[in-house]
This record gives C-alpha cells, sequence and structure tokens, in this order.
C-alpha cells in the first residue's frame, strides 16, 4: 500500500484472527463499535458487517487520511484522527470496544476503559503477550499486580486468543493474546476509594501491606491480619475486606484532645 509505518506500527494480517477478534467483540450484531487504533483498516474490515455503526480513532495522521479514502463508500464508518486518551468516548453513547492496543499506552487506554460507566459492557483488546498474563494472573503469581486488580474489580477477564508473531507484518519479537473485558453488572459502591487504597498497596510491590500502609492508617494496619502479606497475595474481595476494616478501626479510635 506503500503506507509508512509508524509508532511501533505491527499490522495484523491474519484473516482467521481478525474473524475471531470481531466476533468476540461484536457477536452477530451490535448497534455501535468504538475501534481504537484501526491502522489499515483490517479489523474495520470485520467490525463494519456486525456494527450499524463503526468508531475508528486513529491518531497516525496518514492513516486517518488512507481509512478516509479507502472506505470512503462506507457510510457506517466514521474516522476520527485523534489521541485516544484525549477524546471523550462517550460521546457516541452505547458502545462495544475493540482494538489493537499500542505497547507503550496499552495500560493508560485499559484504565480509560475501566473508568466508562455502565452502557460501555465489553472490550477486546489485542495486546503484549506479557499484559495478557497480568490481566489473566491469580493471586500469589509472579504476573498478579495492580493492573490486575483494578481490572478485576470492574470486570471479568476471558482470554479470547493467543496471537503469534507471523500473524502480524511485520511480525513483533513479541508474542501477542487479545482480551475480552466484561463490565461486571454491580461494582462496589466506593470503587474510587477502593482503586485509590490499592495503589497504596503496590506502592512499592516487594514491600508488605503493613509498610505501604503505615503512613495512611498508623497503628491501625498493625492489628490486621493481612499486614505481613505483600499485596500480590491478596484477592480482589480481600483488598475490599482490608479498607472496610481500616475504615472501621479509624472510626472506632477516641479523638485526640
Amino acid at each position: 500500500m506503500g503506507l509508512p509505518r509508524k509508532l511501533g506500527q505491527h499490522f495484523l494480517v491474519s484473516q482467521s484472527i481478525l474473524e475471531k477478534l470481531a466476533q468476540a467483540a461484536c457477536g452477530d450484531h451490535v448497534p455501535c463499535v468504538i475501534e481504537i487504533g484501526p491502522g489499515r483498516g483490517a479489523l474495520t474490515r470485520h467490525l463494519l458487517p456486525r456494527t450499524g455503526e463503526l468508531h475508528a480513532i486513529e491518531i497516525d495522521t496518514t492513516l486517518a487520511d488512507f481509512l478516509q479514502r479507502e472506505f470512503a463508500s462506507e457510510p457506517k464508518l466514521h474516522v476520527h484522527q485523534a489521541d485516544v486518551l484525549s477524546i471523550d468516548l462517550a460521546q457516541w453513547g452505547e458502545a462495544a470496544i475493540a482494538g489493537n492496543l499500542p505497547y507503550y499506552i496499552t495500560s493508560p487506554i485499559i484504565r480509560k476503559f475501566l473508568e466508562l460507566n455502565q452502557p460501555f459492557r465489553s472490550a477486546v483488546f489485542l495486546v503484549q503477550r506479557v499484559v495478557a498474563d497480568r490481566l489473566l494472573a491469580n493471586p500469589g503469581t509472579r504476573d498478579y499486580g495492580y493492573l490486575t486488580v483494578i481490572t478485576r474489580i470492574v470486570c471479568d477477564v476471558e482470554l479470547v486468543c493467543h496471537v503469534p508473531p507471523g500473524a502480524f507484518s511485520p511480525p513483533p519479537k513479541v508474542e501477542s493474546a487479545a482480551v475480552r473485558l466484561n463490565r461486571k453488572a454491580s461494582q462496589p459502591a466506593n470503587t474510587e476509594e477502593l482503586l485509590t487504597f490499592i495503589g497504596r498497596c503496590f506502592a512499592q510491590k516487594r514491600k508488605t501491606l503493613r509498610n505501604n500502609l503505615r503512613p495512611f492508617y498508623g497503628s491501625a494496619i498493625e492489628g490486621m491480619p493481612q499486614a505481613r502479606l505483600r499485596a500480590e497475595q491478596l484477592t480482589v474481595q480481600q483488598f475490599e475486606d482490608l479498607l472496610n476494616a481500616l475504615k472501621h478501626a479509624a472510626e472506632r479510635k477516641p479523638p485526640v484532645h
């Protein structure tokens, strides 16, 4: 196509995997899809038959112009030359989200999806295998960390498929995987407070919870059974329970005169 490759782009070209991603994102049909980083439109072609409206967000001006020309006769497609981290994804209403995420902004894009509200029920992201492993990890394992926990508070995570380097052009040096984030029907009422708390718990991953949380909760953390553990050892429910216990301890503490 003669298009330059910028921003570390590796374009997915395997038709069978592209179809698998479109199926995971849309099922048979959804009213609206937001595609992040459409590139040359490979996934776009598989999404279009499954939706009534497709908003493609492409930061690269050359690629955005190419998409405008390539799909000029497709009224369903709306190309937006923009940075996905700056654009308001909620402006088009309820939508499924799909995208091949550049490694260097994968975590910020996932966090942006997590901050959306209930109408954004699912997202299918193609990411580096190491990121997928983190999202799917269990407590106590090497890959389990801050991104795992904040994602699990809001979403259930499932593996769609592993994607080998040969499925891309040019082939990257790393393995990839597609994951689907399914927003939970109900979430903690204090989600924002909980996310802040989890950030504190993981501030120094190798430190115990006692050492990470003492600056915020003082002696209250000392009496907690989790004090000697590290954050990577706790389940999402255990983080919720610990926060509630620390808040309860603070409420019972007599005022200082």
